[in-house]
């Protein structure tokens, strides 16, 4: 029997529908307009779709999407001052960098620029460490849309045994401490795992990954993880987004794994949608965050 869909183009539709609502309230509430600044470098085609995405989703939840575009020969101290306008401008709650950034660009330097309240991808070291310690500011976007989606789809995780294969510090790791904690935004059942952190150099990588009630594939690897690497029955998250001549493909061989597996996402129309609803929700927590500290203050 072959596995069940996890429809995660469906279930991020729910969930910018439930945003856009909270939006309203929060703006008829009196508070500001949610307000998402997007900082693009270069021309890279990929980056550009996903900045163009978000900005629709912004637009259909009632938050205002702002973009600066620089060129790909923009400076290190050029870039650096842009966010830093970012980070002073009132009306802006969230700073998103689209990444990649060209070569000659110093990623880390940049994103730890973003002031940790406007850091809405959740990747500044200080909400690092918060979530390190169990009491997050964001919730890593991609992380955070996986748990959505497991427990939109009553799939517990508490108990199980989860194998994340990939150690990025977008993906994997948060995955991994989200996972494992008491608690979370969908509640102890949606925690809890026993959890196994493997990578493309992890010794006999195909018999820890069938060793897991629950896959997560964020290694980057167009269809690496085989059928046979799969417990039957394992719930398969696919994360990976690989072209393949003219095809997009996972990490995960979908025709095999829907032949073992108990539910399996696809690729497209898996995670990637959850990332964006994510990243409106956290702009939204951003603005709720700042209106209510100048108010106090």
């Amino acid at each position: 029997m072959a596995a069940r869909i996890l429809d995660g183009k469906q279930t991020a539709l729910k969930i910018r529908e439930e945003i856009a609502a909270e939006v309203r309230q929060f703006v008829d509430a009196g508070g500001p307009t949610p307000c998402l600044a997007a900082v693009l470098v270069g021309d890279d085609p990929a980056s550009q779709v996903y900045v163009r995405n978000k900005q629709r989703a912004c637009e259909k939840a009632g938050i205002e999407g702002r973009l600066d575009r620089l060129p790909a020969d923009v400076s290190q101290s050029e870039l650096l001052d842009v966010v830093r306008r970012l980070n002073e401008d009132d009306g802006v709650h969230g700073i998103l960098v689209q990444l990649p950034l060209p070569r000659g660009l110093d990623e880390r330097l940049v994103l730890d620029m973003v002031d940790a309240r406007k850091d809405v991808d959740a990747f500044n070291p200080c909400n690092v460490g918060l979530l390190m310690q169990g009491r997050p500011r964001f919730l890593p976007c991609t992380p955070a849309g996986i748990v959505q989606l497991l427990h939109r789809y009553e799939i517990p995780t508490a108990g199980k045994h989860v194998v994340v294969v990939g150690r990025s510090d977008i993906v994997g790791k948060p995955m991994a401490m989200l996972l494992a904690a008491r608690d979370g935004s969908c509640g102890p059942s949606a925690a809890n795992a026993t959890v196994t952190l493997a990578h493309s150099r992890t010794a006999d990588l195909a018999e820890v990954v069938r060793s897991g009630d629950i896959v997560i594939a964020a290694v980057g690897r167009p269809e690496m993880i085989r059928g046979e690497w799969l417990k039957p029955g394992a719930v398969v998250v696919d994360v990976g987004i690989n072209r393949v001549e003219d095809r997009l493909v996972g990490d995960v061989h979908f025709d095999e794994a829907m032949e073992v597996a108990s539910a399996v996402t696809p690729v497209p129309g898996g995670v990637g949608p959850l990332t964006i609803a994510m990243l409106l929700g956290n702009t939204l927590a951003a603005a709720r965050a700042i209106h209510q500290s100048r108010n106090s203050g």
